[in-house]
């Protein structure tokens, strides 16, 4: 069947599915925060656990294009979600081995092997099903909408684990977690996939469907701007702040759609930085109450821009047939960023908000100078579209 609307019931589902399964893993974040400590990990520990989510997620990328074409690909993904539930599950019985020496290596373990399972879910969901729920004219328009979906659960996924785990401790955290993981199940089961047969080329490690090499640079700096998120993720979780990050990200939509719609190419992620930049500036420097509402806003509005334009980048740099790969890529750099913040803001600056604040401004500095004398200027010398 022909869509000529790309809001028709399968897409529908495929984009809630990719909300649901990135807010899954966000709902853990607070919710962690709070919890490993009591239990007696050590703040690098601690680190550590939220961080080996983000190294996990590389280990099934080069099975990716092997198992899509062997099975079913909508059961791939199906049966990937199903591992992360099940390391959901052990976080729940982890405090069982509470006070053994392998009690943290345990818990970091659990998070790397959930984040094995999260990261082929989504290489799946964004590089092959979406595409595959799409007519080619609508695909670019799809997986910029799908995007979305997943970046408005880095603040909704938060929110819903700091109240489930404030009502209901830990468990209820995971529970919230497993709900929005089976729902993900639900959508994508719901969703008729036709079979395919495999390919000629079913080589058992491919970089296809997995990571684009001529995309390091794109990235790298993308990972360097959401190292600052995760930054800023680390610090005690405030129902506030996360609220005012889903309106900032509401308000770079309607600035996509407004704004910068004729403006010149390298204005967003400029502008994106700057706001940014702007916002931990006010944490660092302002004390006053207006500064709770708008730094938050600020930030969900600027990594909202940077996220949508560095997205298109990545479809722009991809050749023929890569467009799946360039999803993913844009996958790895968006979650590797957010787990190495999370990592060093846990274990370097655990009740030092300005130390936190003062890194997460230079590496801003940074990413401005590498994207605005290096990777725009690559980038235009290298885009195929």
């Amino acid at each position: 069947m022909v869509h000529i609307d790309v809001w028709h019931k399968d897409f529908w589902l495929m984009v809630m599915s990719t909300f649901l399964l990135s807010a899954s893993v966000y709902i853990q974040i607070p919710a962690l925060s709070e919890w490993l400590p009591t239990v007696g990990l050590s703040h690098v520990e601690t680190g550590a656990a939220l961080g080996a989510l983000g190294i996990g997620m590389f280990l099934f990328g080069p099975l990716c294009s092997f198992l899509v074409q062997r099975f079913r690909r909508n059961m791939v993904c199906v049966w990937a979600v199903a591992g992360m539930m099940a390391t959901e599950l052990g976080q729940m019985y982890a405090d069982r081995f509470e006070g053994s020496p392998e009690f943290a290596l345990f818990v970091i373990a659990l998070r790397f092997v959930q984040g094995a399972c999260f990261g082929l879910a989504q290489m799946v969901l964004c590089s092959t099903l979406i595409i595959d729920t799409t007519e080619s004219f609508q695909r670019t328009e799809a997986n910029h909408i799908a995007s979305w979906f997943a970046r408005f659960s880095l603040p909704l996924g938060p929110l819903a684990g700091y109240y489930s785990y404030e009502l209901t401790g830990f468990d209820g955290s995971v529970i919230a977690s497993l709900a929005c993981a089976f729902l993900a199940i639900v959508f994508i089961s719901m969703v008729k996939f036709p079979f395919k047969a495999p390919g000629e080329d079913t080589r058992l490690f491919r970089l296809d469907r997995f990571f684009l090499p001529q995309g390091t640079l794109l990235f790298t700096n993308l990972a360097v701007v959401t190292t600052v998120a995760g930054l800023l993720l680390s610090m005690p979780p405030q129902p506030l702040f996360f609220a005012m990050l889903f309106a900032g990200l509401c308000l770079a939509v309607i600035s996509g759609r407004f704004v910068f719609r004729n403006a010149e190419l390298k204005s967003e992620v400029i502008t994106g930085l700057i706001i940014m930049a702007a916002s931990v500036l006010a944490m660092l420097t302002r004390t006053q109450a207006i500064v709770s509402y708008m730094s938050p806003l600020l930030l969900g509005c600027g990594i909202g821009i940077i996220g949508a334009r560095f997205l298109l980048f990545f479809i722009k740099l991809s050749r023929h047939c890569q467009r799946g790969t360039s999803q993913s890529t844009f996958i790895l750099g968006w979650e590797s960023g957010i787990a190495i913040g999370l990592f060093v803001g846990h274990a370097a600056f655990e009740g030092s908000v300005h130390g936190l604040l003062s890194l997460a401004l230079c590496i801003l500095a940074f990413a401005f100078v590498l994207y605005n004398f290096i990777t725009h200027k690559w980038f235009m010398a290298n885009k195929n579209r």
